[in-house]
């Protein structure tokens, strides 16, 4: 595994992340979590990205991951970098949502005993709350630190000018933000105008999510829609509306393009986002132990030529 310092701090992330959005909660099967997470501790993934809403039902995947933890990897903690988030839907009622003091500290500890840790490595904001002064959900997070419930902030998914607001705001206080979560892919490339001027200023860390497309660059979709993929699952964020015909001729090309290289399409589409100077770690979300060693296999080959890039341009412009 190659790690990567997360932007100007100490800390080293490896260029891949397992991630337990999907795949990971009651609803799916126990044994195959456990495998792949054991699978990648053992081949250097010594980050796991959770949430407190990850499941389904939520919850569930940190209960789930902190049943390996015990089980299986419960003398490793110290090689573990573990992260958790607070931001969304999580209880009925008006304190189980959004970015207030009260719903970021209770979700904080229920998501500490439902993990059986006594700190997270990393805890994020997982959105920004329109509702709740910015003041107060940074100074929660702040807290959060200066408690010893987390070791680093992270914020995901924030606009740029409340991005900024914030990473001030925390760097007065002397717990600069360490890492920027958000969605970038080879069909999403927002954040290359909308984040990463703002980490390269600060001197943050950036972790993609959904660098697959909740699994659409992959060739999975090339001939239909498996009855098995997150598109077909009713709780899946991946919609049959999504798959189109123009995403999939996008798609073939770059599969084609991909087995010039050598690769599969998903360890292209994961190498051209960790070719990009400004990306510390993406986050794989996969769904058995063979993606899992697909998406590893990525580390061989992240290089691209000017050609190559040249022309995955004029196939997703």
């Amino acid at each position: 595994m190659d790690y990567k310092f997360c932007g100007n701090s100490g800390l080293q992330l490896p260029r891949i992340s397992l991630g337990l959005w999907h795949n990971f909660g009651d609803v799916d099967d126990f044994s195959v979590a456990r495998d792949m997470i054991c699978h990648a501790f053992e081949h250097g993934v010594t980050h796991f990205d959770l949430a407190n809403n990850y499941g389904p039902p939520p919850g569930s995947a940190e209960s789930n991951f902190g049943k390996v933890l015990s089980q299986e990897l419960k003398n490793h903690r110290d090689e573990l970098i573990i992260s958790s988030k607070a931001g969304h839907l999580m209880w009925d009622g008006p304190y189980g949502d959004g970015g207030s003091r009260k719903y970021i500290m209770a979700s904080l500890n229920q998501s500490l005993k439902r993990t059986g840790l006594e700190y997270f490595d990393i805890f994020y904001s997982h959105r920004y709350d329109p509702q709740t002064p910015l003041e107060e959900t940074i100074q929660t997070l702040i807290d959060i630190v200066k408690q010893g419930k987390a070791l680093y902030i992270g914020l995901s998914k924030y606009p740029p000018e409340q991005a900024r607001q914030a990473y001030l705001m925390l760097k007065e206080q002397h717990v600069p933000c360490l890492i920027y979560q958000d969605k970038y892919s080879l069909l999403w490339r927002h954040p290359e105008t909308n984040s990463f001027p703002l980490m390269k200023e600060f001197g943050i860390g950036f972790i993609a999510f959904s660098p697959l497309a909740q699994g659409l660059l992959t060739n999975k979709y090339l001939n239909g829609i498996p009855e098995t993929s997150r598109a077909a699952k009713d709780h899946g964020f991946l919609q049959i509306n999504e798959v189109t015909p123009q995403v999939v001729e996008k798609v073939k090309k770059l599969s084609g393009l991909a087995q010039k290289r050598g690769q599969t399409l998903a360890e292209m589409a994961l190498a051209w986002v960790l070719n990009h100077e400004t990306v510390t770690s993406v986050i794989v979300g996969t769904s058995s132990v063979a993606q899992l060693k697909d998406n590893l296999a990525t580390l061989q080959n992240c290089q691209f030529t000017p050609e190559e890039l040249s022309a995955i341009e004029q196939i997703i412009s």
